[in-house]
């Protein structure tokens, strides 16, 4: 049983409107998620995907779900398929399923049902830059992103680009669930700095969680 008082509890971090961080929300289950990626990246291999405008991403990425994010030289889309392998997305693992459950049920979105989980890989120096999630058909479904393995520096805006930027430090089982009024905030990744995890061993892994249908 979690013990509530203990030093390594989780809590919550209020981040913006409709916005929060669950600190420490899947620690205990990092080693299971860990499993879950090497085994989707051993059916759908991560890639450095390359953007419309012939930028190469320094962040690797795969999918699991039905639909699976991905781009080409017309734009950002969700594909029952990958194209890499011609063949279908794995399914979302349960262990993945659970943790995206009851985070969203803790940040307040408690009929969120996920049928789309891109999966970051970055290294040192690698970083995303801010965007918007804006690809999904319904923006009224949150955004869930899990942290593992290295720390880094989250920034999360405003509606506009030029808007003013929190940074905060978002580290090993961190949860972050925004949706609502800041749905469409715009939000990044700094650089990663190198480093070492137990369990990542030099990288962080991400698992965000949408509904693209």
């Amino acid at each position: 049983m979690l013990d509530l008082f203990a030093d390594d509890a989780p809590w919550e971090e209020p981040l913006a409107e409709g916005a929060t961080i669950l600190r420490r929300f899947a620690r205990e289950e990092a080693a299971a998620l860990m499993a879950g990626v090497l085994q989707v990246s051993q059916q759908a291999p991560f890639r450095h995907m390359v953007t419309p405008g012939g930028y190469t991403m320094s962040v690797a990425m795969t999918n699991c779900g039905a639909l699976g994010w991905s781009t080409n030289q017309h734009g950002y889309l969700y594909s029952p398929q990958d194209s890499l392998t011609g063949q279908p997305w794995p399914p979302i693992p349960e262990v993945f399923q659970s943790i995206c459950h009851r985070a969203s049920m803790a940040a307040g979105y408690p009929d969120f049902e996920p049928d789309a989980c891109l999966i970051n890989r970055y290294a040192a120096g690698t970083k995303l830059s801010l965007h918007q999630d804006k690809d999904e058909p319904n923006l009224r479904q949150p955004i869930v992103s899990v942290s593992l393995g290295l720390p880094a520096i989250f920034q999360f805006g405003g509606l506009q680009r030029g808007d003013p930027l929190q940074r905060v430090m978002l580290e090993h089982g961190d949860v972050v669930v925004w949706g609502g009024f800041s749905r469409l905030f715009y939000h990044g990744i700094l650089p990663l700095k190198p480093g070492f995890h137990p369990l990542t061993d030099q990288f962080r892994y991400n698992l965000t969680f949408r509904r693209a249908s």
